[in-house]
């Protein structure tokens, strides 16, 4: 069927400004302060919806996190109408960046409603369980992930996180279960290789959770897990106890 004159016209300009903002978020990861900088003159010169997508994406990435988190919200407000997917990746953004933010209660607000949008999405039941170990509730963190698991039981994230909060209600066993299989999908994952140390360390194996945390500061130092490991490590040097075991955290 012939698309109209103005219809192929609207197609045309939305992909031209698809382009445009897929190379200002490419260069606001490289650049983000002057990435911001020319998003706003975007926005000044009609670049809309897709330049303060931008803007907000290099927030995040300046490290302004509750700005950001305030544009995608706006965002996704601006987006009714748009398929539910679109406006659900958009409160996820919000989500994170509100967990960025140190906001676990707003993040959790922001990701109920992208999951009321898409709910049969593993990521945002992942993203939503972090906001609920954040907010110390750590058995609706276990709700969501192991509906993740069902969806994609080949994520390792979703068997290390679900470890981690095994552990926090004092499940042990099924937290070094769950780390182990989200370890043998994922032998490199940092987060598993904390949290296994963690329990390791729990259950007096200081031997083996010593190889645990060297081999998170080998993979990714600079990291919120490879920091953890080194603490941990400190602390086994010390008088560190069983409790003092720094938490798998993830990485944004």
């Amino acid at each position: 069927m012939a698309v109209a004159p103005d219809a192929a016209a609207q197609l045309r300009a939305s992909d031209e400004l698809a382009v445009l903002h897929d190379r200002c978020v490419s260069f606001a990861r490289e650049n983000p302060k002057e990435g911001l900088e020319r998003a706003t003159t975007w926005k000044e010169e009609g670049g809309g919806f897709y330049a303060d997508h931008c803007i907000a994406m290099a927030l995040f990435l300046l490290r302004d996190y509750a700005a950001a988190a305030q544009r995608f919200e706006a965002l996704a407000t601006r987006m009714l109408g748009m398929p539910a997917v679109q406006r659900a990746q958009a409160l996820d953004q919000a989500g994170q960046s509100w967990l960025a933010a140190r906001e676990p209660a707003r993040a959790k607000a922001a990701f109920d409603a992208a999951v009321q949008l898409n709910g049969e999405d593993a990521d945002l039941l992942i993203d939503r369980s972090e906001a609920f170990a954040d907010l110390g509730q750590y058995w609706d963190a276990i709700d969501d992930l192991n509906r993740a698991i069902e969806l994609a039981p080949y994520r390792a994230e979703g068997y290390i996180y679900r470890g981690t909060a095994y552990r926090h209600v004092d499940a042990r066993e099924l937290a070094l279960e769950d780390i182990q299989h989200g370890l043998a999908l994922a032998p490199d994952s940092v987060i598993g290789l904390l949290e296994r140390g963690n329990l390791r360390r729990l259950s007096g194996d200081i031997a083996g959770a010593r190889q645990d945390w060297l081999r998170v500061t080998q993979l990714a130092p600079q990291t919120p897990a490879g920091k953890a490991a080194t603490t941990n490590l400190a602390n086994l040097k010390g008088k560190g106890d069983a409790d003092k075991a720094a938490p798998a955290q993830k990485t944004q």
